[in-house]
């Protein structure tokens, strides 16, 4: 029997997914070693071992197809209050960051690798884009602080849209000329076009993902099908992208991260029972774990190791350079940013930015991109190749012990005890809500729903009592608790103002006097300092307090004044 495209197709995938197990089953027993920097040596095994996989990477399969759900779950899981604490640095390193980068080294390159400087640029454009896939994968298997991943992975996330851009641009002025011809690019017509298009690209993205986004939910709010909400997320993930890139030729990496970002916030919040809050973000967590096995074995698979062996001296000379590029950009700017930011970037976080800076997938697919004709076509493939390769290997290796040399604490021992404790406390809630539910539908009888109860209510017990004495011997998690907490619930009284202002229960005047003293409150939060200051005292003196004074109302305060 005749085996067809599809069933070929589907028994090459089948191969993939038999490597990447094998993997995954060594990793379990080796312990601490990334799995994706596995599954890529792992396929590098395979090309140089001169085993032939069907299934290439390509251009449009890893931008239209695999990167559109590593970008929304990525951004779904980012907590926008984090990234807005650190939203000044990720942008400024995202867009100006990136573009001295490419212009260091576009210029460096030129004279160190021989080329024309409108190749030498194209090659930095091509390369320099932090690749969020890579830095996601890695920075979740490391565990790395909260601060660190957010600046890092915001970064990556934001600077997609900005790269591909002037990737396009650059692109199409160096297949016009050949290449040769750099007066064309330093016109002021064509900076000007080429400064309008990114800026078009990404604040279009920004407006297509907020809409889309939006969209979805306001959707969601009436909506409690947890199957239907998932199915809408991967509508919204894809859809966000294609229509941003494809129908109205804006970023679509901005597109699907802010959808991401406004789902995964937003939409969790106010939008998901806790049943489709787990589905969604199970379901994501799941699809992305499958597409960067694949895409990571595929990298290793597809990496030309002859071509590699060929151009090793441009190679040898590309790897140094991207990272004093990257350099140049990080230390410079963050230390002019810290002067404008409550919480500076140390140090040490600097120098991870820089090592942390993985070049991989995004690379890849702009390089797959380039038409026939671009001059030195074959020379820039090897060089990308090469650089991603070392990037993942070396550097992705080597990230978690730059982490342990440079102090820089992943999680303890104890907060992964407090991750488990309150992870079981969760799920005990929602098993006791679920007993509840079926009681109420006559699904459970009142016997049976005891024996639940009682069992669930026991070590709903023990969990809080475990949590009370870890966070009792380890204030810094009881600190983190109370400021992550505190800044929900300010959250939950801002949009309890909003409604109560849009149903004419309080006035204008009043909410905003109101909405503004919740401000305060967040602007506090932002620099570390909370306001509950526990039983007994009051760590805010809210101006309803001053009011009720001086309107001679005899109120006692918390503290017994």
């Amino acid at each position: 029997m005749a085996v067809t495209g599809v069933e070929e197709t589907l028994i090459e995938l089948l191969v993939v997914f038999i490597l990447a197990a094998g993997v995954g089953i060594a990793v379990a027993k080796v312990g601490r070693f990334p799995y994706t920097i596995a599954l890529l040596l792992a396929g590098l095994g395979v090309s140089v071992l001169g085993v032939h996989v069907e299934i290439q990477l390509s251009h449009d399969l890893i931008l239209l197809v695999l990167l559109p759900p590593l970008l929304f779950e990525g951004a779904a899981t980012t907590d926008l209050e984090q990234l807005r604490g650190d939203l000044l640095p990720v942008l400024v390193l995202a867009v100006p960051g990136l573009l001295l980068s490419i212009a260091v080294l576009g210029w460096l390159g030129a004279e160190a690798f021989g080329f024309p400087l409108l190749v030498a640029l194209l090659f930095a454009v091509t390369i320099l884009p932090t690749d969020p896939v890579s830095v996601l994968a890695l920075f979740d298997e490391l565990g790395a602080p909260d601060r660190l991943a957010t600046l890092v992975e915001g970064e990556s996330l934001v600077n997609d849209g900005v790269g591909v851009v002037v990737f396009g641009a650059l692109l199409a002025i160096v297949v016009e000329t050949g290449g040769t011809d750099p007066a064309a690019l330093f016109e002021p017509a064509t900076l000007f076009a080429v400064s309008t298009d990114v800026l078009v690209a990404s604040v279009g993205g920004l407006a297509v993902g907020l809409a889309t986004g939006y969209f979805v939910y306001r959707v969601m709010v009436n909506l409690d099908e947890h199957m239907t909400e998932i199915v809408l997320t991967a509508i919204l993930a894809y859809g966000s992208f294609l229509l941003a890139e494809h129908y109205l030729h804006v970023s679509g990496v901005i597109a699907t991260v802010v959808a991401g970002l406004f789902i995964g916030n937003r939409g969790a919040e106010y939008a998901m029972s806790p049943r489709t809050k787990i589905s969604i973000f199970n379901t994501w967590e799941t699809a992305a774990f499958v597409v960067n096995t694949f895409i990571f074995v595929m990298i290793g698979v597809t990496t030309p190791i002859d071509q590699l062996a060929a151009q090793w001296r441009l190679i040898a000379l590309a790897i140094p350079l991207v990272l004093l590029a990257r350099a140049v950009a990080v230390y410079p700017l963050l230390s002019i940013v810290n002067r404008w930011i409550d919480a500076p970037v140390s140090r040490d976080y600097m120098h991870v930015a820089v090592w942390g800076g993985l070049h991989a997938s995004i690379p890849i697919a702009l390089v797959l991109g380039l038409p026939p004709e671009t001059p030195y076509r074959t020379e820039l493939r090897a060089m990308v190749f090469g650089v991603a390769a070392f990037s993942l290997v070396v550097q992705g290796l080597s990230v978690g012990r730059l982490l342990d040399a440079l102090g820089v604490v992943t999680r303890t021992e104890a907060e992964e005890l407090y991750e488990l404790l309150v992870g079981r406390a969760r799920a005990v809630a929602s098993a006791l809500d679920a007993a509840e539910e079926l009681r109420r539908d006559g699904q459970l009888s009142p016997s049976v729903y005891d024996d639940f109860t009682a069992e669930y209510e026991r070590e709903k017990d023990d969990l809080n009592e475990a949590i009370a004495a870890l966070l009792a011997e380890t204030p810094e998690i009881r600190r983190e608790e109370l400021l992550i907490g505190e800044r929900q619930v300010l959250r939950r009284e801002k949009s309890a103002l909003m409604d109560a202002m849009r149903a004419g229960v309080v006035s204008d005047d009043v909410g905003e006097r109101l909405l503004d003293e919740v401000d305060i409150k967040l602007d506090r939060l932002q620099a570390g300092e909370s306001t509950v200051a526990g039983r007994g005292s009051e760590g805010y003196e809210e101006f309803w307090r001053r009011r009720v004074e001086a309107f001679g109302l005899d109120v006692e305060r918390p503290d017994g004044e």
